[in-house]
């Protein structure tokens, strides 16, 4: 997860919430990420959340990816909400 997320076919999507593929995978590759495996909103159970620090952006931005055989598809991403950022931080304090 570290190494980032195939963007080939969303890329260009999350641009709409003002992200690249870059800045999503710097949160991708942020050691003290949260990964929450199944993401809580999925539909299919499938995907997975993770909310990270990107530092391009100085900001957390919370990325939905999907592993599927040896790819990690990047299937969406955007700038933390404020219910993300407040497990984020509750996370990291839990590690103290």
């Amino acid at each position: 997860m570290g190494e980032g997320a195939d963007w080939r076919h969303r890329g260009e999507y999350i641009a709409k919430h003002g992200l690249t593929p870059a800045a999503a995978d710097e949160a991708l590759g942020d050691p003290n990420r949260l990964v929450i495996d199944p993401d809580p909103a999925s539909r299919s159970g499938r995907t997975v959340r993770v909310i990270g620090w990107s530092t391009s952006l100085q900001s957390l931005v919370t990325v939905i990816i999907l592993p599927e055989d040896d790819v990690t598809w990047g299937v969406n991403a955007w700038p933390a909400n404020s219910t993300d950022q407040r497990r984020y931080r509750e996370e990291a304090n839990d590690g103290d």
